[in-house]
């Protein structure tokens, strides 16, 4: 049986930008362009879509302005990887988002099968047969080439996790099973790939943090607090493209500050690249955000950056099979 959720023709966007800026400082890396020359020519060799897709994909995703603003302190070439990361990381959930897989959970966990296959073996060839499992091979080879085990393990572990929810989501679909709102925010925080984003923060600036302190319920909370800060603007900003796709499963800053003040120390070392992690993913947070309310992926016809609110008019639904 198919959903029919009765929506309103419109609704209003209030501006969650001006609302993270106290705590989240919004900063541009001035390498973006030449990263982004360097990640487009790579991306291209992959042959994800036929060139009229891709630059039409590309334009609307701006995926150059989002590592920039997200990344703003990476280098040129740990920039160029995270280009990459956003690259590969659309392209793969727009597979389950909007493509022939929406409904097919075996489909899309085939298609994660081939990267599956790669993720423990350093000496595995190349994929040929999967443009994703490849790009995300030659991912895998650069963190692995600066960042330490820990931060590669975590990136290992997050990829488990955001393609299970993909394949979970999948099947929610293919059930019209909407699930309840618990069950939902913690599901939402693995098929964004917040995990993934904290790895890609690590290795964006090479910080050597123990394990134990990803254990610490702490740096728990924050980390949860910054997941569904930047979740749930995305779901406001995304949620006409996604009712338009038939796609239903999108629906705490006080928080976060809070959490940060009761932060425990664990020695001054430790503190330090902490103190510089917890920066980089505010970095993130903040520019992902800004990216949500000027990307052309969200908005088409309207400009919500910098303005108090606007009304956002639906897009017709697209018919899904």
């Amino acid at each position: 049986m198919d959903v029919h959720l009765d929506f309103p023709i419109s609704f209003v966007l209030q501006n969650i930008c001006d609302i993270t800026k106290p705590v989240f400082e919004l900063k541009r890396n001035p390498n973006g362009a030449l990263a982004n020359k360097m990640a487009l020519d790579w991306f291209q060799r992959f042959r994800v879509y036929d060139t009229r897709k891709a630059e039409h994909w590309l334009k609307s995703g701006r995926f150059d302005d989002f590592a920039a603003l997200s990344f703003p302190d990476a280098d040129l070439s740990h920039l160029e990887t995270c280009i990459m990361f956003f690259l590969w990381a659309f392209s793969t959930d727009d597979l389950s988002d909007e493509g022939d897989l929406q409904r097919k959970p075996e489909g899309v966990d085939d298609g994660h099968s081939a990267s599956r296959k790669i993720l423990y073996d350093p000496d595995a060839p190349q994929p040929c047969d999967s443009p994703y499992a490849a790009m995300l091979w030659d991912m895998l080879r650069r963190i692995r080439s600066t960042g330490d085990q820990g931060t590669f393990r975590r990136f290992i572990q997050a990829y488990l996790q955001f393609s299970a929810s993909q394949i979970q989501q999948a099947s929610n679909c293919s059930l019209d099973c909407i699930p309840p709102v618990e069950e939902f925010i913690l599901m939402r925080r693995a098929t964004i790939g917040a995990a993934l984003v904290e790895a890609m923060v690590e290795y964006s600036l090479d910080i050597d943090l123990p394990e134990y302190i990803f254990k610490d319920p702490i740096v728990i909370a924050m980390s949860q607090a910054t997941t569904d800060i930047m979740t749930w603007p995305n779901d406001l900003c995304s949620f006409n493209k996604e009712q338009a796709d038939g796609d239903y499963q999108n629906l705490v800053l006080k928080e976060y500050v809070d959490f940060k003040q009761r932060l425990p120390s664990f020695g001054p070392k430790v503190d330090a690249a902490l103190r510089k992690y917890h920066t980089a993913l505010e970095h993130f947070v903040q520019g992902c955000i800004v990216w949500y309310y000027s990307s052309p992926r969200y908005f088409k016809d309207v400009k919500p950056l910098g303005k108090k609110e606007v009304v956002i008019e639906l897009f017709l639904k697209k018919d899904v099979a």
